[in-house]
């Protein structure tokens, strides 16, 4: 618990900086974390990094990081990000045919998947800085943290059913509920003490969407790890795992609160 501690300080001292500068260096910063969180997967999935595939897949995610505001590069060139993700996947298929299937169909979509998970999350992270402001990427950083809080010690007290013991044998019901109940107290908080302009109930539904989205995020990862036969994605920030491990709810809700247009 100690070096979980003070792991999570040193991170956040470099990490909120950075989120609070924005622009280029936020930016560079996704664009790190985006690269590392690929290549957790792929380390994941036991695939050769320096492959003619990993490789493709890493360009496939630089680009559809590309933010909002820069999408001139793509489009003076005449492309999209549809047809970046379509070409990728073409080139991909090609390969399970040049490699003689030492690289297969399912390592094709592993990293077709992967590379879409990965880039439309950490994505949106940048639009949702760059775009709707600082206040609502705190919103959404600490309403994850109180439910991660919430569902982890009310449901040590009070959690008695398991949650989805195939995936994630620690997490229960009691746990769940609680991480939802600990995010509209921060959706309350940000209402009476912010500058954020949305109306209470408008604020509280965004908490319960953050809490349940951000908690099956947290389940995807674990059932990527699961299937794979690791325990952490990474060994990056000891005491917590790798990026994947921390920001796994954060880059699974963003996309989804953007798709819905509630940001």
């Amino acid at each position: 618990m100690k070096q979980r501690i003070i792991t999570g300080i040193i991170a956040a001292a470099v990490f909120l900086p950075i989120v609070i500068l924005g622009k280029l260096p936020f930016l560079v910063l996704i664009y790190l974390l985006g690269t590392i969180g690929l290549y957790e997967l792929i380390r994941m999935k036991k695939l050769p990094l320096n492959s003619f595939a990993s490789v493709i897949s890493f360009v496939m995610l630089w680009l559809i990081l590309i933010p909002e505001s820069a999408n001139g590069v793509l489009a003076s060139a005449g492309y999209d990000k549809t047809q970046i993700i379509i070409g990728g996947v073409l080139v991909l298929l090609i390969s399970t045919v040049l490699s003689k299937n030492r690289f297969m169909f399912d390592d094709a979509g592993f990293l077709v998947i992967s590379v879409i998970y990965i880039g439309m999350g950490f994505y949106y992270l940048f639009e949702t800085r760059d775009t709707n402001g600082l206040t609502y990427v705190f919103f959404a950083l600490f309403t994850i943290w109180a439910t991660d809080s919430g569902a982890y010690f009310i449901g040590k007290s009070m959690g008695r059913r398991k949650l989805w013991p195939e995936i994630s044998p620690n997490k229960t019901i009691g746990g769940f509920i609680g991480g939802i109940i600990s995010a509209l107290v921060v959706a309350f908080l940000f209402f009476m003490f912010s500058t954020i302009d949305r109306t209470l109930i408008e604020l509280l539904f965004m908490s319960i969407l953050i809490a349940i989205f951000g908690q099956l995020g947290d389940l995807v990862q674990s059932a990527y790890k699961r299937h794979y036969g690791v325990k952490d994605s990474g060994k990056l920030l000891p005491g917590h795992g790798g990026i994947l491990d921390r920001l796994d709810s954060l880059i699974f809700i963003l996309p989804i609160l953007h798709f819905l247009q509630i940001l």
